[in-house]
């Protein structure tokens, strides 16, 4: 190794000891060798903007996964932004039928990509991933684009098919999210309580239906909702109506997505109008969405606690 290359790796370890007190790390060298520059200065800047603590653990976990996937199957760390054909060659090197890797032992995960991840310690399974597992870790590579300011490929039709046609290939039993899901005549009980035009009730009102429309969103998924994450999608036709407004979260990493979602969740209709007035109730056109309010009716820059994201109007 030479001088200069050994010197980078001493200066992001460093840099990673600053951000320890926030993101525990038991790999810190093996980080440092394997991650950039540009990969630890996204993760401080992360830290500074206040992320979640576990959401940067996610984040770096999957991060430094695709990292050493990228230099063991292309010899070359990860591009940014990321080329669909990267992103379709991750799926198809993850989702793979084991039917026929036993009669093509070339389908799937090349050998020498599987041996030099397992060497490393990232790879433990024998047979293709999990959907949910691949979905997760798209999910924070299309988060870690964003935050670079780039754009990436991660909502193409091409991506999408391809995840759709290996997870059919590898059935697996569909899981119930929640015991307790909250249903539609539930919402509309709660969104009545929060029915008049005072900034909280904006604000509550586009936090219920963003969560509710987007999936079931958790407490600190929608607290740590980043004004950075949301695009504004075309209008769809409406067969009796004006055309209804439609944009799209990239949610990144998530505990509860399934095999049946993507990494981007689409809202049409209501709940981006709810949305929509909030940002500009609060003339939020940067940074963090759903702010505290304070007793004077000031919008905070400051995020809301997940734990006081809690409605308790309905009895």
């Amino acid at each position: 190794m030479s001088n200069s290359s050994s010197r980078s790796i001493e200066k992001r370890a460093g840099a990673l000891d600053t951000i320890a007190a926030v993101l525990p790390i038991e790999r810190r060298d093996e980080l440092a060798e394997l991650l950039t520059d540009q990969d630890v200065e996204t993760l401080r800047h992360l830290v500074n903007e206040g992320m979640g603590e576990n959401t940067l653990r996610a984040l770096t976990s999957d991060l430094a996964y695709l990292q050493a996937w990228a230099l063991a199957a292309t010899g070359c760390p990860l591009p940014w932004p990321a080329p669909e054909a990267l992103l379709l060659k991750f799926v198809a090197h993850h989702l793979w039928d084991p039917q026929k890797r036993n009669t093509d032992p070339d389908h799937g995960m090349p050998t020498n990509v599987q041996h030099s991840l397992r060497d490393q310690g990232f790879l433990r399974a024998s047979g293709p991933h999990a959907p949910d597992t691949v979905r997760r870790r798209l999910a924070s590579w299309s988060t870690l684009t964003t935050w670079r300011g780039l754009t990436g490929a991660f909502a193409s039709p091409a991506l999408r098919s391809a995840i759709q046609l290996a997870v059919r290939a590898t059935p697996r039993p569909r899981k119930r999210n929640s015991a307790k899901a909250v249903t539609g005549d539930v919402l509309a009980r709660i969104l009545a309580t929060c029915s008049s035009d005072s900034l909280r009730d904006i604000r509550d009102r586009a936090m219920l239906m963003v969560a509710f429309a987007s999936g079931g969103r958790r407490r600190s998924e929608i607290a740590g909702l980043r004004r950075e994450q949301l695009t504004v999608e075309p209008a769809i036709e409406a067969e009796d109506g004006p055309p209804l407004p439609s944009l799209a979260i990239h949610l990144g990493r998530t505990k509860t997505s399934g095999a049946d979602q993507d990494e981007v969740a689409y809202l049409t209709g209501r709940p981006v109008d709810a949305l929509n007035a909030w940002l500009d109730a609060a003339k939020i056109d940067k940074g963090l969405i759903f702010r505290a309010i304070d007793r004077w009716g000031n919008v905070s820059c400051r995020t809301l606690d997940p734990k006081s994201v809690n409605y308790e109007r309905v009895r």
